[in-house]
């Protein structure tokens, strides 16, 4: 008889998640993004988890928090009503519909504040995650992240009628 997975849970973002959402992102970042980024890029785009402002960010958006057995294994954040600011999640769950799950919970928040679209600047890394859920590329980006150039993708998604 097989073992039964542990089933992941959301929940809002608290202050205390600081530390264990920001090992996420530098975990996301350096584990999942090499082959589209470069080490410098990697490091560059890392050092934005910088505690207390990665903090403040989160807690000024819309952020929830994927758990598995109670530990955090993922995080995505809402911008406003109609713009995903955040989506990361641990390598160790990674494909494993965590993701999935956060964006779906998004996608719901943003259609019942009213959004009639949701955008979201993907790397080039999560870009195909986004296609296969209905987001469309609309324009790419060049950023400066700590003097490196990082690309990305605006995509964006006509939000439905609640099925």
């Amino acid at each position: 008889m097989g073992q039964t997975l542990p089933k992941p849970a959301l929940r809002p973002f608290l202050p205390a998640d600081v530390p264990v959402v920001a090992a996420i992102f530098a975990s996301a970042i350096e584990e999942l993004t090499g082959d589209d980024y470069s080490e410098a890029q990697q490091e560059a785009w890392m050092a934005a988890a910088e505690e207390d402002e990665f903090g403040r960010r989160l807690a000024s958006d819309l952020t929830l928090v994927a758990t598995l057995d109670g530990s955090p294994v993922g995080f995505a954040s809402l911008r406003g009503n109609d713009h995903i600011s955040m989506l990361y999640v641990h390598p160790a769950v990674s494909g494993q519909g965590i993701a999935t799950l956060l964006v779906d919970a998004l996608e719901k928040l943003s259609g019942g504040r009213g959004a009639t679209s949701l955008t979201v600047d993907a790397s080039d890394t999560a870009q195909g995650f986004f296609a296969k859920r209905g987001y469309t590329a609309q324009q790419r980006n060049s950023v400066t992240i700590n003097d490196e150039w990082l690309a990305n993708t605006t995509m964006k998604k006509t939000l439905g009628a609640p099925q």
